[in-house]
């Protein structure tokens, strides 16, 4: 029988909020009722179990000593089960690290969970500023803001989330965070799914199974706009 409620599980905000991403859950949950699918945004704290019941989770970005937390806690828990029985992941800056197969915290060497075949370097730099990034997933360029110290180097059958147009992505200005199947990695903030509507629509109908009904959100779609045409 199909779910009534369209679960969106916000995965330990109390460590991966720093940069607002958890605005991205309430951008789907609100493109979500505008085509009549009821949706419900649950936030797991790190001491919790993680439900495997889940439609769409959501990790976000953190300083170092919260990412290590939220891993261990990933660790034990059935997130790569859930993944496995179909759910989407929206992995952000620090969460997208955290998926893969190890980053580096407070200059030492982390075990990642294993989600992605990626390993997560120190960086030349601090990768800071605009973002824009063209994405085979969607049609409009991508644009974010990303801050971060890490060089994400992917494995040979990992494709990119898309070529960097503007700013550093991964680390080498060439492309920017990661796609297998249902799992979506990336180092844009914004909150990234706020300023790009497009891509919330992608992570609802990978959730739903489901040809999404058209919706225009003008103001949302005017921002979007405006913020690809500001950084070249």
């Amino acid at each position: 029988m199909p779910k009534s409620v369209l679960s969106i599980i916000r995965i330990h905000n109390e460590l991966l909020g720093t940069y607002g991403d958890r605005g991205n859950a309430d951008v789907l949950a609100f493109r979500a009722a505008a085509r009549g699918i009821k949706a419900e945004v649950v936030d797991i704290s790190y001491r919790e179990a993680l439900p495997e019941s889940g439609d769409i989770y959501l990790l976000g970005g953190a300083e170092d000593a919260a990412q290590v937390l939220s891993t261990e806690a990933l660790m034990k828990s059935g997130i790569k089960n859930a993944i496995d029985s179909g759910a989407t992941l929206l992995a952000i800056c620090a969460g997208f690290q955290i998926i893969g197969n190890s980053y580096y915290a407070h200059g030492a060497k982390c075990d990642g969970v294993g989600l992605l075949d990626m390993e997560t370097v120190p960086g030349t730099r601090r990768y800071v500023g605009d973002i824009k990034v063209h994405s085979p997933w969607c049609e409009s360029d991508i644009t974010g803001f990303e801050n971060h110290g890490g060089q994400t180097l992917l494995g040979k059958e990992l494709s990119p989330f898309g070529s960097v147009i503007s700013g550093f992505g991964n680390g080498d200005g060439q492309v920017d965070g990661a796609v297998d199947g249902n799992i979506f990695g990336t180092y844009m903030h914004g909150p990234v799914l706020a300023r790009n509507p497009e891509f919330a629509d992608l992570l609802l109908a990978r959730a739903t199974g489901k040809i999404l009904e058209p919706f225009i959100d003008e103001l949302a779609n005017r921002y979007a706009e405006v913020r690809r045409k500001v950084i070249n």
